[in-house]
């Protein structure tokens, strides 16, 4: 009898020591993290990929007539939409040409427009979509300063995403030296510091809505002319914009900006053969010196500062990528991607480099809920 009991209260031993070591190997598993969730997920959209995709997905066209069936085709990484785009349409039949763009990408795209406010609005500028036009960034600064810069940006990401556009062009993070400046009507202040505060509550806002945001125009602009019309090259010192103009970039990394735009300026300071645009030095500088991991894209190629600069449309897609940038901003996306993708088979462009920038751009989509 009493070994049957001893045998009884042995077998019950045993499963229960097999239960706790069964629980401490489940507890003991780690948890997957959010990130590894992200990179997996990644790894997985890029095998679906063709070589031609991904580099379609490295280009933010300027939104072509036939939107929908060209995005059928190359399944770019997203379109820019002007104010012709908006003019004569309302938001009902915006959302439903969006949805419709969206319904035959692969990999959902970047709906991005210029929505700086004051004399850059696509959208707002038309009653159908605001009853008044988003505010200039130095109306916001002279009328509420940053708290009227937290109200707005709050409710301009809100009002974008609302619409299906999930990425604005803005903040400017520029700073230049007086008011007769170029870039100066679009600015929020003459003064860096200021402008390192606009840039993170901007940021910060956009970033609370999970709408994408971008930095422009990188370096700097200062004093600098228009880079739209003319070929443009500054002499500043590299302490200039170390000690002035890139503050508020700094500040916009900081805060978490999940875009920066690289202007077509010359900058001797950094580079005195390249426009800043398609220059690796500069590149090399924005990662490894002031730390940036997001995606870096350029002012529009179609601009004269860079086309000009190299003449020849598909010369200048291929040194952009060659410099490092993730994106390219172009009206010319076709060639563009054609001319990239020949670069890369004739091995001009490696394939490593191609699959770094678009992981980073998957990894935006990804953490700001444009892929699901």
């Amino acid at each position: 009898m009493t070994k049957k009991i001893l045998s009884i209260l042995l077998a019950i031993c045993l499963i229960f020591s097999t239960g706790a070591i069964a629980y401490a190997d489940e507890a003991a598993e780690p948890e997957i993290s959010e990130e590894e969730k992200i990179e997996a997920r990644i790894d997985e959209i890029m095998r679906e990929m063709t070589l031609k995709e991904k580099v379609a997905q490295m280009i933010l066209y300027d939104v072509p007539a036939d939107a929908k069936a060209t995005q059928e085709k190359y399944q770019f990484g997203g379109y820019l939409l002007f104010a012709n785009s908006f003019e004569k349409a309302t938001p009902k039949s915006i959302k439903k040409k969006i949805k419709g763009w969206q319904s035959v990408s692969k990999v959902n795209m970047l709906i991005a427009v210029d929505e700086e406010g004051g004399y850059i609005n696509r959208v707002s500028k038309f009653s159908q979509f605001r009853n008044e036009p988003f505010p200039s960034p130095k109306y916001l600064k002279n009328n509420g300063g940053i708290e009227a810069v937290k109200a707005d940006s709050a409710e301009k990401s809100a009002f974008l995403k609302k619409l299906g556009i999930n990425t604005d062009l803005a903040p400017v993070a520029d700073t230049p030296y007086k008011a007769s400046n170029y870039i100066a009507y679009r600015a929020y202040s003459t003064s860096a510091k200021k402008n390192a505060k606009f840039v993170k509550a901007v940021v910060t806002e956009f970033n609370k809505n999970s709408e994408v945001c971008c930095l422009k125009h990188f370096p700097g602009y200062g004093g600098n002319g228009n880079t739209h019309t003319d070929i443009i090259r500054d002499r500043r010192k590299r302490s200039t914009y170390e000690k002035r103009d890139l503050k508020p970039f700094r500040a916009g990394i900081k805060a978490g900006a999940p875009m920066i735009l690289v202007n077509h300026d010359i900058i001797n300071a950094f580079d005195k053969k390249n426009p800043a645009s398609i220059s690796k030095k500069v590149h090399t500088y924005l990662r490894k010196e002031l730390g940036y991991k997001g995606v870096i894209m350029t002012d529009s190629l179609t601009m004269a500062a860079a086309r000009d600069f190299v003449g020849n449309d598909k010369k200048l897609a291929v040194k952009a990528v060659q410099a490092g940038n993730d994106m390219l901003c172009t009206g010319y996306g076709v060639t563009a991607v054609n001319a990239i993708y020949k670069a890369v088979k004739s091995g001009k462009i490696s394939k490593k480099r191609i699959n770094a920038s678009v992981r980073r751009i998957l990894r935006m989509k990804l953490k700001y809920g444009i892929i699901k």
